[in-house]
């Protein structure tokens, strides 16, 4: 699947956002492609036609970053629709949002992430990250103090 199925689709894309906790930290990767191109965000990707929501979480964190998780719960589901200069639309995605653990692994840039790396939840503020990977990265962590 390229970049170019996913622009100007004719329906919307399943992708899967990971945010991964590691102590007091998140994992983030910078945008390879677009859309976003260059921002930093969390890890993921599309979901594969027969993989779970949590087996395609790992795939991408894995894919994109080296480090292995174990997806602990479903956040949040959010809508990305990006439009062109005339309004059309661009890229649709539905981004089914998971909340993970770290296992293993140390964060390097790998398959479409231009870079890699962990932040401390304190600090991702002063990234300019999309304000809803910011607000999903509050609700995981919310979520995880909660299971067991």
């Amino acid at each position: 699947m390229t970049i170019d199925e996913r622009e100007y689709p004719s329906r919307p894309w399943v992708g899967i956002g990971v945010v991964v906790l590691r102590r007091s930290e998140v994992l983030l990767v910078q945008r390879g492609k677009p859309p976003r191109l260059g921002q930093w965000g969390l890890p993921g990707g599309a979901q594969h036609v027969g993989e779970t929501v949590f087996e395609a979480a790992s795939r991408e964190v894995l894919e994109e970053t080296g480090v292995e998780i174990e997806p602990k719960a479903i956040v949040t589901a959010i809508d990305s629709i990006s439009r062109d200069e005339a309004g059309r639309v661009r890229y649709h995605y539905t981004l089914v949002e998971v909340v993970a653990d770290w296992r293993a692994g140390e964060a390097a840039a790998r398959d479409d992430a231009a870079a890699a790396k962990w932040v401390t939840v304190d600090a991702i503020e002063t990234l300019g990250m999309w304000s809803e990977t910011v607000r999903v990265i509050g609700l995981a962590q919310s979520l995880r103090r909660t299971l067991p």
